[in-house]
């Protein structure tokens, strides 16, 4: 598998490295920024991979740590590739580019989504409807925008070296009918053929298993080629999302994960009950009028 080339993954990458070559030489971030001349949290703020360090601060930092020769040129070529911007950089205003910029450089990701079909999976009608609903202050060229990302996001399915996407639905996202009848059996089949991509897994968590392990919410595990980038937890919210990183947060969420897979139907069975749903959908079963009691 080739690696993908994303400037978010190898910033982040970057900083973990200059913060392992400092420790392993005994010296304080203080003592960096005093001999840079620059903050203390500018530092840290770099060895996090919150900001972009230049070729020149990358060599400066190693020739303090005493890296030199061809270890030190393959960190100043990373942060030369780190300060190229991502294909998602005109969108910034309307998506966060760090979620982005980690997509793009993982090789698996595993998600649990409580209330609306991933990105990766949806159909031009049903993001378009989704995001207006969501979002009713943007306007229709922010949706617009919105709506091509996502779609522009869907070709890590498909490419050279595909990313591996394994996705439980809670019943209730095939229950809601997005953007009316028409879209939603749209987005159904959709489901469904893309299910036949080797590299795709789906499976439904049905509302008969009662109380269940991601009661807590929607999140995404991804996971990278590289054994030094260790898995991320995406917690997705209305004001954009919150990242985990701390090993026992990632063990967490990959023992919630499992256990919501177990609990969930088999993925040839969900399939089965997704193309059922497209011709018979629940949102069919209950009129509009009935009255809740």
């Amino acid at each position: 598998m080739s690696e993908r080339r994303s400037p978010t993954i190898r910033r982040r990458r970057l900083g973990a490295e200059l913060r392992r070559q400092r420790e392993s030489a005994g010296i304080t971030i203080e003592t960096v920024a005093e001999q840079l001349e620059c903050s203390a949290s500018k530092i840290s703020r770099i060895e996090t991979g919150h900001t972009t360090a230049t070729p020149r601060d990358v060599r400066d930092m190693l020739r303090i740590y005493g890296v030199v020769g061809a270890e030190s040129d393959e960190l100043v070529q990373i942060a030369r590739e780190a300060r190229q911007k991502g294909w998602w950089h005109p969108y910034s205003t309307v998506l966060v580019g760090a979620y982005v910029g980690l997509e793009a450089a993982a090789s698996s990701i595993r998600a649990y989504e409580q209330q609306v079909v991933p990105g990766l999976l949806e159909t031009e009608e049903y993001a378009g409807a989704m995001i207006r609903a969501a979002r009713p202050d943007f306007t229709a060229d922010q949706v617009h925008q919105r709506v091509r990302v996502r779609l522009g996001r869907q070709s890590l399915l498909t490419q050279d070296d595909p990313v591996d996407l394994w996705v439980v639905l809670d019943e209730a996202v095939l229950s809601r009918p997005v953007g009316g009848d028409a879209v939603m059996r749209g987005q159904l089949k959709r489901l469904v053929e893309v299910a036949e991509l080797p590299n795709v897994t789906l499976q439904v968590l049905p509302f008969e298993v009662g109380a269940h392990a991601g009661m807590d919410g929607t999140f995404t595990i991804l996971s990278f080629p590289e054994p030094s980038d260790p898995d991320v937890v995406y917690a997705e919210n209305a004001t954009g999302g919150l990242f985990l990183e701390k090993s026992d947060e990632l063990q967490k969420y990959s023992f919630i994960f499992d256990h919501i897979r177990a609990a969930a139907i088999r993925p040839e069975e969900s399939i089965a009950h997704i193309a059922k749903l497209a011709e018979e959908p629940l949102w069919k079963w209950r009129p509009r009028s009935s009255p809740w009691t």
